[in-house]
C-alpha cells in the first residue's frame, strides 16, 4: 500500500458547487477509484486550498491511474472539476494536483 497526498487551489466563487459536488459523487466515478484500487480517499479544505489523500492497494500505481483516467465518465467528471480548480504555481511539468512530499506517518 502506498500513501498519496496533492494539493490545488479552488477558483475564486467555486467552493459551493465543489462542496455540493463532491456530497453527490456519480457512482461511477466512486466505481472508477475502487477498481483503481484508491482506498480512504479523502479531500480537505482550507480557505482556497484543496488538500486530497488516498491510499493505493494495487500493483502498478501509473497503470491504474491510466485506466481510470481512459474512462468517459471520469473524464466527464474532470472537466466539471477542472473548471473549479486552478493548479498551484510549484507543481511539476505535467500535474494537475501538485503532489505533496510524504514527511510523517504514525499508524
Amino acid at each position: 500500500m502506498a500513501r498519496f497526498g496533492s494539493v490545488i487551489k479552488l477558483r475564486p466563487g467555486a467552493f459551493d458547487e465543489y462542496r455540493a459536488a463532491h456530497a453527490a459523487v456519480w457512482p461511477e466515478v466512486l466505481e472508477a477509484l475502487a477498481k483503481a484500487n484508491i482506498r480512504n480517499y479523502s479531500i480537505y479544505r482550507k480557505d482556497d486550498l484543496l488538500f486530497a489523500y488516498y491510499e493505493h492497494h494495487g500493483e502498478d500505481h501509473a497503470a491504474d491511474m491510466q485506466a481510470m483516467a481512459a474512462n468517459p465518465e471520469v473524464q466527464r467528471w474532470w472537466a466539471i472539476m477542472d473548471k473549479l480548480q486552478e493548479p498551484i504555481a510549484t507543481r511539476k511539468p505535467g500535474e494537475w494536483w501538485a503532489a505533496m512530499e510524504e514527511l510523517f506517518h504514525c499508524d
